[in-house]
């Protein structure tokens, strides 16, 4: 990575449509421009509308903070986005993901201790990422435990994060300094 390739930009170098997305990130929950919006501010129509959803995905999603957090990571390591898996591993910790089961993931494992709900969630992520659909019984388990809705909520959570990760991929968002990057899987891992 050598720096972003979306420059962040001032106010005053902002169009009307980017200076309100910005304001209305800023504004709300995320309180700051990082991530993916420095570069959703040169598609401000599509931004507002990407960033909306995302809301709902990470502050109103059915699933508990926790569960949330396990697929965003998993979405994460999928894609390799380190800025994204940077953010969310600390999150995922906040909200109580078991160190170990974070280490797991970013090693390109499947945690062996998982719960019967954060079995649930990795496992029906893994596999929708991994083959692009998911067999009755993932989804059956995801079904018994958080309803359709959450089939839903976690599908779109897991598609929401693609795009974001694909979006931090394209601008080579960069890490903090300091930050440790996600180590490369092993093709077999894949």
């Amino acid at each position: 990575m050598t720096g972003p390739r979306f420059k962040p930009l001032t106010p005053a170098e902002m169009t009307p449509a980017q200076r309100a997305l910005a304001e209305t990130i800023q504004s709300g929950p995320r309180q700051g421009l990082r991530g993916p919006f420095p570069a959703l501010l040169r598609a401000p129509a599509l931004g507002d509308l990407l960033q909306r959803v995302g809301e709902h995905i990470r502050y109103r999603n059915i699933l508990p903070a926790p569960l949330r957090e396990l697929a965003i990571l998993v979405a994460a390591r999928h894609w390799d986005a380190q800025y994204e898996w940077y953010a969310h591993r600390r999150l995922g910790l906040e909200a109580g993901l078991a160190p170990a089961l974070v280490e797991a993931i970013a090693e390109g494992r499947r945690p062996p201790s998982l719960s019967p709900d954060e079995a649930a969630v990795y496992d029906f992520a893994a596999e929708l990422l991994a083959t692009k659909g998911v067999s009755d019984a993932r989804f059956e388990a995801v079904k018994d435990r958080f309803g359709e809705q959450g089939v839903v909520e976690l599908t779109s959570t897991l598609g929401y994060y693609s795009t974001v990760a694909l979006i931090l991929n394209v601008d080579r968002h960069p890490l903090p300094e300091g930050a440790v990057p996600l180590p490369p899987l092993p093709q077999s891992s894949r």
